[in-house]
């Protein structure tokens, strides 16, 4: 008997559980055989997208996958001839027996996860290959989503995560707590690996989705394990995690029931979480120990400004931080983003200004914010941006709310 299998169950539980699975086999085989962990896996959901259709789904999906992942990694390492060519050379015969008996508790996955970050994040490869590998190995990110958030072409990352990977083949990398001059070596890149899977769950720029939720929480899940390690629990990581404790505040006020986008200035502020915001307050205080301010501390301030709506200085206070970040860590968003709070305090023609001066023309970002601020003062000119900032992006949802804005111009012509 065949069983109707929701189309979105499998894909979900992919993004939730796929990257659980392959870390937790990386711990036993070694990174330097990742792409055995990655076989193993993609077969466990292949035979639960089988199962499923012909048997139902089973109570608990997860539980399930664990189960036929943990089968399937006992069947491998018993077929002798596969295990000799590809395996013997790389485990010791003490952790041979070892793995074979393996579970996947909640503390195995989360150890799992962390480690194998720390171990991805390895100074032999580039800080923005490690990144890549990070993204792709732990938070199954596709090349294209990786990508967009280096905004960078795929042929690009492709060719950098083929060079990182055969890096870690080659120094027989195994997934092992790091000590501690690995982790202080290391922990600025980890760090800057969850803020862009927050960052693309935020504002997903590929697909159909503008929010993705479950991007958000794993990335806080993960920044949450390292305030919880003393030798991780530093004012960065802290302010990172108040970043996007803040940012998350705001999820379920950004976009409508059909997943369309809503503008800050039209939100719901109803929907704002006030526990979101009050840990958010928590991990800034905490962040605040010492002397340091880093970028991820000036974030924090933007974000923390974001959630006081009814400041009537709040601008000015978001472009001092901002200032402040484009001289820490510049980056063309971080440009963009500045001159739209130079706009707020300034106005808009001074806006335009500013971001012509940016000369970002690739980046569609850059076309939305001049549509934006030309709304008001040349009509034909914002549509013009707008239909630019349609052309370069790759968010479907995007492309709709840009829609939504041309349309009211042309409207009122």
């Amino acid at each position: 008997m065949m069983h109707t299998l929701p189309d979105d169950l499998i894909p979900q539980l992919f993004r939730s559980e796929y990257t659980r699975i392959t870390a937790v086999l990386c711990r036993h085989f070694g990174l330097q055989h990742i792409s055995v962990a990655e076989d193993i896996a993609s077969e466990t959901f292949l035979k639960a997208a089988e199962n499923w259709r012909e048997q139902g789904i089973p109570e608990k999906p997860a539980a399930w996958l664990y189960t036929v992942a943990k089968n399937k990694t006992k069947d491998y390492l018993k077929r002798q001839h596969l295990f000799d060519t590809k395996i013997r050379s790389g485990i010791a015969a003490e952790e041979i027996s070892a793995a074979t008996d393996f579970d996947f508790s909640q503390q195995t996955i989360a150890d799992s996860q962390l480690a194998m970050i720390f171990a991805v994040c390895n100074p032999s490869n580039s800080r923005e290959a490690q990144i890549c590998l990070a993204l792709q190995i732990l938070c199954g990110f596709s090349v294209a989503a990786i990508a967009s958030a280096f905004l960078s072409k795929t042929e690009t990352i492709k060719k950098r995560l083929l060079r990182a990977r055969a890096q870690l083949r080659e120094d027989n990398f195994e997934i092992r707590q790091p000590g501690t001059d690995a982790i202080q070596s290391r922990l600025d890149t980890v760090l800057r690996t969850l803020y862009l899977l927050f960052n693309e769950g935020y504002a997903s720029r590929t697909g159909n989705q503008l929010i993705r939720k479950e991007l958000c929480s794993e990335a806080i899940r993960l920044t949450l394990l390292l305030t919880e390690h003393p030798l991780t629990n530093t004012p960065q990581t802290n302010a990172l995690l108040a970043l996007m404790c803040y940012q998350s505040s705001r999820l379920d006020a950004r976009e409508d029931d059909a997943g369309n986008a809503i503008l800050f200035e039209e939100q719901d502020k109803s929907r704002w979480s006030r526990e979101l915001i009050e840990k958010g307050h928590y991990y800034f205080v905490q962040a605040c120990s010492g002397d340091e301010a880093s970028p991820y501390h000036l974030e924090a301030g933007i974000a923390y400004w974001h959630t006081i709506p009814d400041d009537p200085h709040k601008w000015e206070h978001i472009l001092r931080l901002y200032n402040q970040l484009v001289i820490a860590a510049y980056s063309p968003m971080t440009a963009l983003n500045r001159t739209f709070a130079y706009a707020k305090v300034y106005g808009p023609e001074a806006g335009i200004r500013e971001a012509s001066a940016l000369q970002l023309h690739t980046l569609n970002y850059y076309h939305s914010l001049l549509g934006y601020l030309y709304a008001s003062i040349d009509t034909n000119k914002a549509i013009m941006h707008y239909q630019q900032a349609i052309a370069l992006t790759g968010s479907a949802s995007e492309k709709h709310t840009l829609m939504k804005a041309m349309a009211r111009l042309v409207n009122k012509r």
